[in-house]
């Protein structure tokens, strides 16, 4: 059996509450996994190949910050700091905000560290993890999403 992206419910940059994988199962989801502010470089150098390639299209493309469950005060402080930063709406949007146990989550997607992100290509309608990679995605890695 293939391993299954866990459901995690968020608010988007629009203040939608939303369930990753489970709202997107019309088609195949691209998901970027960011645990630290200075990964949003790695994750913009992965949406802007995701794009280029006309993944966008074919595929939802989500942005998930995970950030520790933390006071309601604090999330909303830093939901109004993202919001302000980013202006776009495709990009608020796909950005949906994780406030929840890092640990717990990392181990139910068998990821090691916070070092860098990861990225996993989900189908949508079973939530199996079709590929999974490290790091800002590639040219070469999209064979892992036009493959699927």
């Amino acid at each position: 059996m293939a391993e299954v992206f866990p459901s995690v419910t968020g608010k988007n940059l629009h203040k939608t509450v939303t369930t990753v994988p489970d709202d997107y199962t019309d088609k195949n989801l691209v998901v970027i996994v960011a645990f630290q502010q200075w990964h949003q470089n790695l994750v913009n150098q992965s949406i802007q190949v995701l794009q280029s390639a006309g993944i966008d299209q074919t595929h939802h493309v989500l942005e998930l910050p995970v950030i520790k469950t933390s006071s309601m005060f604090r999330q909303m402080r830093l939901d109004g700091i993202m919001r302000a930063a980013f202006r776009d709406p495709i990009t608020r949007t796909r950005t949906i905000t994780l406030y929840l146990d890092k640990l717990k989550f990392r181990q139910n997607l068998n990821i090691p560290s916070e070092e860098t992100i990861h990225w996993f290509v989900v189908e949508g309608a079973s939530k199996a993890i079709l590929a999974r990679g490290e790091g800002a995605f590639r040219i070469q890695d999209l064979v892992h999403v036009k493959d699927e």
